[in-house]
């Protein structure tokens, strides 16, 4: 459905956005460009929406390239982040208003109609005569989002649409975006930092960082399989544990600890990893308390209640870790604790990020 070509962007002032992105998405999907600020997804975005021109690539819809059409010929509909309601008008007519101007106007009792038929399904009806001023923030969301798919577009464009939401709010409406944009089968972009927001979603992540994409993966992939130690520190949270280690003689060693290599790699990887410095990744829920003998010892110097589990922090050596257990598990702050890794499911980095296990 979408193709991105080799898109690059450069801005006046010599800032490289975008280097040389490709992906694509097909028809129906909803997916999540993700990444930290001024990682170039918005830029992506406002490129795919014809409001910013590439310095080089393409894009393309169905096959045909977009990048010498109009916005206004390219059939999206796009939700801001501050959702740009016109004030003045009522929710009715807000939502109305694509109707009756433009390639999409309609006669105003066809345009009355869809506009109703967007407001039942968006669950809007009641908000009907209320101007946006009046509006809640998840009710003004849901206008704009109702606004964008009366037009009937080819593309839907969400650009951080929940930021201004509470939490809770911005829980209930992912969920309502994600049913509404799939009931009514239109392909979907969904801009966020929010990782959270970005897995409970997608079909498919756009992981982006410097302009540079750095997966492009189903949801479950970029916390079960990262590409690099961006992603692995990206996607998790708590965030992952690393520590550096050196490998020397089947050995892996940090300053608290030293297990032989086999342990973490399967035997067919052990060549591939000569003597020398790497990156060891665990995620929190890998690093396990145990009764007997265990890689280090560790006292526990703060404990975190988050619902059904219970987050220990410590230290080993000069690096701060973090190891999740049930809530069941009363380890209070000061216990004097052994632990050991789930060593299959720890990640091994090159010292430039580059993941080799």
């Amino acid at each position: 459905m979408i193709e991105v070509i080799n898109l690059k962007k450069v801005f006046d002032n010599g800032f490289e956005a975008l280097k040389s992105v490709n992906f694509t998405i097909e028809k129906g999907d909803l997916v999540c460009l993700l990444g930290p600020s001024g990682c170039g997804k918005s830029t992506i975005l406002n490129m795919i929406a014809g409001l910013l021109t590439p310095t080089s690539g393409d894009i393309k819809f169905s096959g045909n390239s977009v990048v010498k059409t109009e916005p206004k010929d390219r059939n999206i509909g796009f939700v801001f982040q501050n959702y740009a309601l016109y004030p003045h008008m009522t929710t009715f007519e807000n939502v109305m208003f694509p109707l009756t101007v433009g390639k999409n106007k309609k006669t105003k009792e066809e345009a009355q109609a869809i506009a109703e038929k967007y407001m039942k399904l968006t669950n809007i009806e009641e908000l009907r005569d209320k101007k946006p001023g009046t509006l809640s923030g998840g009710q003004q969301q849901r206008v704009a989002i109702t606004r964008a798919l009366v037009q009937n577009p080819e593309v839907l464009l969400l650009d951080e649409p929940l930021s201004n939401l509470d939490a809770r709010l911005r829980l209930k409406i992912r969920e309502e975006i994600r049913r509404l944009v799939k009931e009514v089968g239109i392909t979907t972009i969904f801009v966020t930092h929010d990782q959270e927001e970005a897995l409970s979603i997608s079909d498919k992540i756009i992981l982006m960082n410097e302009g540079v994409v750095q997966q492009d993966d189903d949801p479950q992939n970029l916390y079960l399989e990262p590409a690099n130690l961006f992603v692995a520190q990206f996607i998790g949270n708590p965030i992952i544990n690393i520590l550096p280690v050196e490998v020397r003689d089947g050995q892996m060693h940090y300053e608290a600890f030293s297990v032989p290599v086999d342990r973490f790699v399967a035997e067919r990887f052990k060549e591939n990893m000569p003597d020398g410095n790497y990156v060891l990744g665990i995620r929190p829920e890998d690093v396990l308390p145990v009764a007997g003998e265990g890689a280090f010892g560790a006292t526990v110097h703060g404990v975190e209640l988050i619902g059904r589990e219970r987050i220990l922090n410590f230290e080993i050596g000069s690096h701060h870790l973090k190891s999740i257990v049930s809530i069941e598990n009363e380890i209070q702050e000061g216990a004097e604790l052994t632990f050991d890794f789930a060593y299959q499911k720890a990640f091994i980095f090159k010292e430039d990020g580059t993941r080799i296990y």
